[in-house]
């Protein structure tokens, strides 16, 4: 884990969290099922991508996602994201497509989604880490209650920021987010399993109008 580095407008508004004692156990438990050869996802420098591309007083909307990609050469510490060269998963295909339906934005022919963060859109997964081929594996180690801290602490500190919350799992954090000063957009998740409910939610072009109701330059969808 000595590869790790946090941004450091993040490292200082969490700085209370990583002095916590479950952040130390959840280091603690990486580093020793690393030292027994196994293999995490995604790789230690880009544990905290979505913070180094994004620094905390950019974030303009937050998409947030489950656990990181478990398959090989997935993972790149964006949710939903994959790098170039990688198979587009069906989850962001569909993605792909209500974007377009959505702001008739070209469907993109790879899965990396670095420019969208680099604009301010925070591509968080509730769980930062995860075991090779084992979804869901780090569930229960820590990494929510870090991640819970970071959607707080937006809410609390920033104005006017957009959440994405699709699917049950991502739906249940509303709970911590201020809808007084931000804008909650809640939708199926985007996986085929979901029986394509997430299409029509238009939260693209919803996004961009509230962005601009507020004074703030839109996002760029295009990839």
């Amino acid at each position: 884990m000595s590869d790790v580095k946090i941004e450091a407008s993040w490292k200082e508004a969490l700085k209370e969290e990583f002095a916590q004692p479950y952040f130390q156990s959840l280091i603690a438990f990486l580093r020793t099922e690393k030292e027994a050869g196994k293999t995490i996802y995604p790789p230690g420098s880009l544990i905290f991508n979505a913070f180094n591309t994004t620094p905390f007083d950019q974030v303009k909307v937050v998409i947030l996602g489950q656990d990181p990609y478990h398959n090989p050469g997935e993972a790149m510490g964006l949710s939903f994201s994959v790098p170039k060269g990688i198979k587009i998963p069906p989850s962001l295909q569909n993605i792909y497509k209500e974007l377009h339906d959505d702001i008739t934005i070209s469907i993109p022919n790879h899965g990396d989604l670095t420019n969208w963060a680099t604009q301010g859109v925070f591509l968080l997964n509730a769980m930062l880490t995860v075991e090779r081929n084992k979804p869901q594996s780090h569930q229960k180690i820590g990494w929510q209650n870090f991640t819970d801290a970071v959607i707080h602490k937006l809410s609390e500190q920033r104005e006017h920021l957009v959440f994405m919350l699709w699917g049950n799992f991502a739906r249940k954090k509303n709970t911590l987010i201020d809808s007084s000063k931000h804008l909650i957009l809640e939708a199926p998740h985007p996986s085929p399993l979901a029986g394509g409910g997430f299409f029509g939610c238009k939260h693209f072009s919803k996004a961009n109008n509230y962005l601009k109701d507020n004074g703030q330059t839109p996002i760029d969808w295009k990839l």
